[in-house]
């Protein structure tokens, strides 16, 4: 049986006039991402590039648009030769033309793990 890492995210309230609505810092990042869901009866399959990203979600500049609330599946192209992370479930929290971010649902422990680690060089490397 495959293992599989759910993601929790830490409960923190923001007040009611905050509009940021992200759990967890994220990084800039800038690496493909292709996607694929299901709208209505219709399957979308897009190409883009990641904005940002965190243990708990990401932004992406995609070719296809995308609906809050869709479940989309991800490969991530990180820069560490490995092969594509991959991303099984996510859903997507917000749009904004050709931008829009998801909530990462579920990923294996090892591309958790690559997640986590990319974040840490990332941190890094902008420090």
């Amino acid at each position: 049986m495959k293992q599989v890492k759910h993601l929790r995210h830490p409960e923190i309230s923001y007040s009611s006039h905050s509009i940021e609505r992200r759990r967890m810092r994220r990084s800039r990042a800038s690496f493909g991402i292709m996607y694929s869901g299901i709208n209505g009866d219709n399957v979308i399959i897009g190409d883009g590039s990641a904005v940002d990203l965190s243990e708990g979600g990401l932004g992406i500049r995609g070719n296809c648009p995308v609906e809050v609330g869709m479940e989309l599946t991800l490969f991530l192209y990180l820069l560490d030769e490995e092969e594509p992370l991959f991303v099984s479930e996510a859903m997507v929290a917000w749009t904004s033309g050709s931008l829009f971010g998801v909530e990462v649902k579920e990923v294996s422990l090892h591309d958790g793990d690559r997640i986590l680690s990319f974040l840490r060089d990332q941190a890094v490397g902008q420090a």
